[in-house]
This record gives C-alpha cells, structure tokens and sequence, in this order.
C-alpha cells in the first residue's frame, strides 16, 4: 500500500470536500474537523453524483443530487438503507500534507 501525498489540509475547508484524481481512481477527502479526514469514491451509487459536493453533516455526507446519506467512516449507504457500500481509503495528515492510501481497505476487497 503507498501513501499519496494530496494537498495542504488547508485546501479542504471545514465540514466540505474536495475531489482528487489519483490514478484512475476519484476521491472525494472530506475535513470533517478537529485533524480529522476521511476519503471515500467520489461517486453516489445510485446515479453517481460527485460526493465531494455534498452536505456534511457528522461523519455523513448527503449526495447533493438525490439526497442519499453515505457514511464517511465506513462507506455504508445509511438511507435508504439498501445494504450498499462505497470504496473509503485511509487517510493521514503529515506535516500539513494530507495524504492517501491508494489502495482500498481490507474491509472493501472483502465486499
């Protein structure tokens, strides 16, 4: 797994996100406050709206186009509640550097 160097943690405002390539993967990193990150796949499963655009509200962002509520902490859809699950990449902050693992958790392979 390699560590990818983002962007300053200042380019991410508080409680919003902001879209990264990396790869051929797209990211959305959301500031959720307090030196706390989370990234998850930039895509709503269910018309693929861009995450990074969403409301965030605790560790949940709310797809702006059709409302659905994602958690960023484990990818789960939260309502409805279908049993679906998005991509979530770890995140570290390194000298004000936010950084992403490029590969998935252990817990998306398995998915």
């Amino acid at each position: 797994m390699k560590w990818i160097r983002v962007t300053t943690a200042e380019n991410i405002p508080l409680r919003e996100g902001r879209s990264v390539s990396i790869g051929d993967e797209e990211i959305a990193i959301f500031n959720l406050g307090e030196g706390r990150y989370c990234a998850v796949e930039n895509a709503c499963p269910h018309r693929g709206g861009p995450l990074c655009d969403g409301i965030v509200s605790g560790e949940m962002v709310v797809c702006p186009l059709h409302g659905w509520k994602i958690s960023l902490a484990t990818g789960d859809v939260l309502k409805p509640d279908i049993g679906v699950r998005i991509g979530t990449y770890p995140v570290s902050v390194v000298d004000g550097v936010v950084c992403v693992q490029l590969e998935k958790t252990q817990e998306e392979k398995a998915a």
